[in-house]
């Protein structure tokens, strides 16, 4: 229900076409024969299916998958972070706009920051250490929030990356009033003795920047930046069976 998502409000949609676990794990192993190694759950909430710690578990024991992710948006994290862990995911991240309670509900349309909060805490201690908060930067809503997340990550060793707000069919408005270049997050780093980090295997599309100072790690999603799309290594699959080769794109290849 995040506003800059759905600015126009949650639609239930009630969707009967959805990949069945069978169907997930059938596409999961042709992709890995095919080279693929590493795996996201992703959604909206993927934790809502309720054989999803099935699938997780039974994804993380396919030969050739290495890696097993998930994004989520993490309040039932404090009492579920050992059972994903035991599962077989081996890294989660997890969507924090605002470190503001108050500003948290206005975006996320839920009073849940505490129960976040606490999910971050849960999956440091079971023992996660690829742990990631997904941050949608937005301009005159969490910009003046910088300094509160660099202190957020100063003690904890996990990696907060601000994503550049994207346009989509339904937020023209929405995105006219927020975006905000991810060069604001990039000149506040270098200025604040911040240096960009290398690109590990298989990484996703942030830049990271590190300080010596500081145990975390804050990365920068620029989907407008310059040359952004050449090292993409991702594929999508939707709910329903279809293969997206691009966020931006709207069309899908139905498998």
């Amino acid at each position: 229900r995040c506003s800059y998502c759905l600015p126009e409000g949650y639609q239930k949609c009630g969707n009967q076409n959805a990949l069945s676990a069978k169907e997930i794990l059938h596409l999961v192993r042709g992709f890995a024969r095919l080279g693929v190694w590493k795996v996201r759950l992703t959604g909206g909430e993927p934790t809502l299916r309720a054989d999803f710690l099935d699938i997780a578990a039974q994804i993380a024991g396919t030969k050739g998958i290495r890696k097993l992710a998930l994004t989520t948006n993490g309040y039932k994290l404090p009492e579920r972070a050992q059972s994903y862990k035991d599962a077989g995911i081996k890294a989660i991240n997890i969507s924090i706009d605002s470190l503001d309670p108050e500003r948290f509900a206005a975006v996320t349309g839920h009073d849940r920051l505490p129960e976040v909060l606490a999910g971050v805490e849960a999956c440091l201690k079971s023992g996660f250490s690829d742990i990631k908060i997904n941050t949608v930067l937005l301009n005159g809503i969490n910009d003046d929030e910088l300094n509160r997340f660099v202190e957020f990550v100063k003690s904890r060793a996990i990696s907060l990356r601000f994503i550049e707000l994207m346009q989509t069919r339904d937020n023209a408005g929405y995105f006219k009033a927020h975006h905000l270049n991810g060069s604001h997050i990039s000149d506040f780093l270098s200025d604040r003795g911040w240096s960009l980090t290398e690109r590990a295997e298989g990484a996703g599309p942030a830049f990271e920047y590190r300080h010596p100072d500081v145990k975390g790690k804050i990365g920068i999603i620029s989907p407008y930046a310059k040359d952004f799309c050449k090292n993409c290594n991702r594929l999508r699959v939707s709910s329903t069976g279809d293969l997206h080769l691009c966020l931006f794109g709207a069309g899908g290849y139905s498998l």
